[in-house]
């Protein structure tokens, strides 16, 4: 199927564009009062995620109501654990919940590494109901968590400013930590391939805590298995890695065959553009930013814009947009980019 418009895909490939192409991590939620009307019909958020065709329904949300150049299913990073044994809740107003976690080898040796359709159809399904939906309007992305946030995750049983329970495991049970961490990864390979097959064209690995470890245990616990992650998955389609905080792992990141790399809003974009070679830039604008007044958003989104000169780029936040966000602000956002010349 011929892309209507590919001005994204195109950018991720590294190819000259037109414009800069530009999405929202978490475009597809709770910022638009469309997504919320269909959220308060139901039990809550895994209803949504588990369900295709809502799943699909609320991807494409922001492609009519934003009009941005590329749609990202809508799932969640937790849906891995989840498939592999170890089942997660979604508490209102506190986020994940992990009723049991990894403690031991034991806890390890349980998990399964699951086959894509079996443990994960309902994600799968949901991409080839949108895309099918899409009809090439724009390129669909799909995505997983990191290894090293999913460990997190499974350690520590929610969401947490140290996440000291998954920490100490790195220090006390590194070995440990790298089974866990293997069979993860293994079965994140699996699923974004599967991904791929039901109609993914880029896919994105988000190592949402990479900033809380130091970088040689980033290195060993996260970094590596990235770059299995990648190796997989370049020869099938553009990989997008964003590992927020961890601003010192760029040099990595630009020896992995990542295509590009995402950046949060603490990170200068001619420094990671002169660590990274020709690698696409994502990113960065200040999430809270689009707090302020219309104009303001302008503003700030062209000096975003200004600091990514010289390389491709694709427009974004330094991370997921805040639920309390204006849409209209959004908007202006979207519409800044577009009408960028620079």
């Amino acid at each position: 199927m011929m892309l209507k418009n590919d001005l994204f895909l195109r950018a991720a490939r590294g190819e000259a564009t037109e414009r800069t192409p530009v999405w929202l991590m978490r475009q597809a939620g709770r910022i638009l009062p469309e997504y919320r009307a269909l959220r308060a019909r139901l039990s809550g958020f895994k209803e949504l995620v588990e369900t295709p065709e809502l799943a699909a329904e609320v991807t494409i949300q922001p492609i009519d109501a934003l009009d941005v150049d590329a749609a990202i299913i809508f799932s969640d990073i937790l849906v891995v654990p989840d498939a592999m044994g170890l089942p997660y809740e979604m508490v209102e107003a506190r986020g994940p919940l992990f009723p049991e976690v990894i403690k031991s080898a034991a806890d390890v040796d349980k998990l399964r590494i699951p086959e894509p359709e079996e443990g994960l159809g309902y994600v799968l399904e949901a991409l080839r109901i949108t895309k099918k939906a899409l009809n090439g309007r724009v390129p669909l992305i799909g995505f997983a968590g990191a290894p090293f946030t999913i460990l997190a995750y499974m350690v520590e049983g929610h969401g947490s400013k140290t996440f000291s329970k998954a920490r100490a495991m790195l220090y006390r049970e590194p070995a440990l930590a790298h089974r866990l961490l293997e069979k993860i990864t293994l079965t994140t390979i699996a699923y974004l391939q599967a991904q791929v097959t039901a109609g993914a064209q880029v896919v994105q690995v988000f190592d949402s805590w990479a900033g809380i470890l130091p970088p040689a245990q980033y290195t060993e616990f996260s970094a590596r298995y990235i770059a299995r992650i990648c190796e997989a998955l370049a020869p099938l389609v553009p990989v997008t890695v964003f590992a927020k905080g961890a601003w010192w792992a760029v040099p990595e990141f630009a020896a992995m065959p990542c295509r590009t790399i995402g950046l949060d809003w603490n990170q200068d974009a001619a420094q990671v553009r002169a660590q990274a070679g020709d690698k696409t830039l994502q990113g960065n604008l200040d999430p809270c930013a689009l707090y302020g007044t219309p104009e303001q958003v302008k503003t700030a989104t062209e000096a975003m814009l200004r600091q990514f000169a010289g390389g491709p780029h694709i427009a974004n936040l330094g991370h997921g947009v805040y639920p309390d966000t204006n849409p209209d602000n959004v908007r202006v956002f979207v519409e800044t980019v577009k009408a960028w010349r620079g």
